[in-house]
């Protein structure tokens, strides 16, 4: 990695025009994306609060801050991949967060997945800035980064959402502009209720295969390539039926977003319905009840 001086990319030779992006959030999801970007032709800075969360960029031109603040003045857009709405909301408004860095025109990008309201929020102080916010919030897995197949589900300026689709081209395809800000977000948590539900459903219809003297992984095979086919089931299918394995992983995340869907339906009709039912199903199956 290098350092790279404070500057606009039309300083630097060869990149006028370009974009300066800044990546903060290098888990499984944000990593391999900033790392996508961090190999293109894009001039890229990057923050993590652990050192060695930085070390596989090592090979990258990629330059490193020491704030978000810092990032953001060396950036035209920012990304933000971090794990939930506390931790969204800290790197964009904290003291040294990336509002107090970014100049006039940039723009923040939420890949994380977090509730509508905290982008209105983030948007309404960005705004008295000149900063536009967009939510961009991902599907796909990690491993679709390195294969530019992410899903990107997008809410916002469309103005703003054309100005950066270069970015979001270097790891995803399709990218999806759904609406005004939120409308990200929102699809976001439709997607990931129904895959609750819909491991729930795979669980059942493979546990009623087995009392019937069906091999649950062969069946998943079946259905896996027929008409009751589903994400969840290429998942399910090759562990017998037993969601034990996801609980940790996919348990608390899933929970997370069920329930700030649950949260937006209750402020409207209430979160009733087939959907639910099945959801909340799943997520006792993952030992994360939604609370």
């Amino acid at each position: 990695m290098t350092e790279l001086p404070t500057v606009h990319a039309t300083d630097a030779e060869g990149t006028d025009d370009l974009p300066r992006v800044g990546f903060i959030g290098l888990g499984s999801q944000g990593g391999p994306m900033a790392h996508a970007i961090a190999r293109s032709h894009f001039p890229t800075t990057l923050w993590a609060r652990r050192p060695e969360s930085l070390e596989p960029y090592g090979d990258t031109d990629a330059a490193t801050a020491s704030t978000p603040a810092e990032l953001a003045s060396r950036s035209d857009l920012v990304c933000i991949c971090v794990l939930d709405d506390a931790g969204v909301e800290e790197i964009v408004l904290g003291e040294e967060g990336v509002l107090a860095g970014l100049a006039p025109g940039g723009a923040i990008a939420i890949h994380s997945t977090v509730h509508p309201r905290t982008c209105l929020r983030l948007a309404d102080a960005a705004k008295a800035r000149g900063i536009d916010i967009i939510d961009a919030p991902v599907s796909g897995g990690g491993a679709a980064a390195t294969t530019k197949s992410l899903l990107v589900m997008v809410g916002g300026d469309v103005q703003v959402v054309d100005r950066f689709r270069p970015v979001f081209e270097i790891f995803a395809d399709p990218i999806v502009h759904l609406g005004p800000l939120g409308s990200g977000q929102v699809t976001k948590l439709l997607n990931n209720t129904l895959f609750a539900a819909h491991l729930a459903t795979s669980e059942s219809v493979l546990a009623v295969g087995a009392e019937l003297g069906v091999d649950p992984r062969k069946l998943g095979e079946v259905i896996a390539r027929g008409s009751g086919a589903s994400f969840a089931m290429n998942l399910v299918g090759p562990m017998g039926g037993n969601l034990a394995a996801m609980a940790g992983t996919a348990g608390p995340l899933l929970r997370k977003d069920v329930g700030l869907l649950a949260s937006l339906m209750e402020e409207r009709s209430g979160a009733n319905g087939l959907v639910w039912t099945a959801a909340d199903v799943g997520l006792d199956k993952l030992d994360h009840p939604r609370l």
